[in-house]
């Protein structure tokens, strides 16, 4: 199956002949559905045609909305104060629609008490609301507790 340079079909056309008229013209014969019976074949520009392509990607590139993982940090000995400011800092962050890494960084003796760590990162998630779900469920890396949430749309 033929498509012209115009949009015009010209049927069914055996591939040496399509590929001589796309010659003749000064364009590319291009295959745009191998799948369908018989393939549908069009000449085209091909250069100009990949052109659009990637100016329309890009197009939809900058209209996306790229969302980020900001991070909040804890420590195991955090003051009521600085508790509310990282919970205020985490809502703005969901807010505007991007994923919160919460980390806490346990020193020295704090090892020993990682039960009550869990505990506390797990009761900031709580106290940040109900729209809010675990991403990445809580791991430890080195010296570092940490888990991502999202909110939910």
């Amino acid at each position: 199956m033929l498509i012209d340079e115009q949009g015009k079909s010209h049927g069914v056309v055996a591939t040496d002949e399509a590929l001589r008229m796309a010659a003749d013209r000064g364009f590319d014969l291009v295959e745009v559905a191998p799948h369908a019976r018989p393939p549908v074949c069009k000449i085209l520009d091909f250069g100009a045609y990949q052109y659009r392509l990637e100016k329309q990607e890009r197009k939809s590139k900058a209209h996306a909305k790229r969302i980020e993982v900001k991070g909040v940090r804890l420590s195991f000995k955090i003051g009521d104060h600085d508790r509310q400011v990282r919970l205020t800092t985490a809502r703005r962050f969901l807010d505007e629609g991007h994923k919160v890494k919460i980390e806490m960084i346990l020193r020295g003796r704090e090892f020993a008490h990682q039960a009550r760590a869990r505990e506390n990162v797990s009761q900031f998630i709580k106290e940040l609301g109900e729209k809010v779900y675990v991403e990445q469920p809580m791991s430890k890396q080195g010296n570092k507790l940490f888990t991502v949430i999202g909110e939910k749309k």
